[in-house]
């Protein structure tokens, strides 16, 4: 069965999304802490999308189209302050993973994030973060880099190496003044805290 309306709503949802992320980069706001008014989106988001799964299961390919697939993904990807929705979503996501329905690519992000945030190394080098010189780096890999690599070519991904060289190119523009040492600890503090109120971290 297809759910055009649904398939709409989501695309929809997530254009919306794409839209309040650009217009608060744009207002400098995007990088110190979580933006109140995004993750009122995301939060709003992911309240709807699990109506939805209640509904129908996981919008796959074949319920909703590919561009709403991948919007349902998007969705729980920045479900950030939902972890519990964000892991049941990789199960139904992986429950289909045979079937073809679903993008591998999607996974290995979602897995990624899901890896990063409870302090865990990441199978497929998709999450990157700054280090002391502001440079991007990715973030802890569960292997070496040609084994992370060999991964993501398997299904579809470029190499680590020309990710970070295209997020070069693609943040070229943005602040180049860099937090202090005591400014650096003070979100590192800010953020363990955020994490361990949503339920990423226990302790």
């Amino acid at each position: 069965m297809v759910y055009p309306a649904l398939a709409q709503e989501l695309i929809e949802r997530s254009q919306h999304d794409r839209t309040v992320r650009q217009r608060l980069l744009t207002e400098g706001r995007l990088f110190r802490g979580y933006d109140p008014e995004m993750e009122a989106v995301h939060l709003a988001n992911a309240r709807r999308l699990q109506e939805i799964i209640a509904e129908i299961g996981w919008p796959n390919q074949k319920q909703v189209g590919e561009d709403a697939s991948q919007a349902a993904w998007l969705i729980v990807q920045h479900a950030i302050s939902c972890p519990v929705f964000m892991k049941s979503a990789l199960a139904l996501m992986m429950e289909q993973q045979e079937t073809r329905t679903i993008d591998p690519v999607n996974l290995a992000f979602l897995s990624d994030r899901i890896a990063m945030y409870e302090n865990r190394p990441q199978a497929y080098g998709t999450q990157f973060v700054g280090d002391e010189r502001g440079q991007l780096i990715p973030y802890q890999l569960t292997d070496s880099v040609d084994l992370v690599n060999q991964r993501r070519r398997q299904i579809g991904l470029n190499t680590v190496e020309e990710r970070l060289a295209e997020l070069a190119t693609e943040w070229q523009g943005e602040p180049e003044k860099q937090p202090t040492t005591t400014e650096r600890q003070q979100e590192q503090e800010a953020y363990d805290t955020w994490r361990r109120k949503v339920g990423w971290l226990s302790t």
